[in-house]
């Protein structure tokens, strides 16, 4: 992996527009550049027989049937709107 250096964080902070000290440079890029260090350990490990995956537990996605069901009635559904017009709720406008 490629190491970090306070150019780089240099580089993202003014992406970002994030203003940082030299000192803070050089705290954040020692700081990811140890983190990076340390995501390389698992490069070491013997994964041949580990099958990937995309998540750490068997999650299903649950979903239910659609059901064709009664809605409210329109009259009943504007009863508590503030304010409506043709049929719809009126807000105020938020484009100038």
């Amino acid at each position: 992996m490629e190491r970090i250096t306070k150019e780089k964080v240099e580089h993202v902070a003014n992406l970002a527009r994030l203003e940082f000290t030299e000192k803070e440079l050089e705290t954040f890029a020692k700081q990811l550049d140890d983190i990076i260090t340390y995501a390389e350990q698992l490069n070491e490990l013997d994964t041949t027989n580990v099958v990937p995956t995309s998540h750490a537990l068997d999650v299903k996605n649950v979903v239910r049937e659609d059901e064709i069901k009664p809605s409210l009635d329109r009259k009943d559904t504007l009863k508590n709107a503030p304010d409506q017009e043709d049929g719809q709720v009126k807000v105020p406008s938020v484009i100038e």
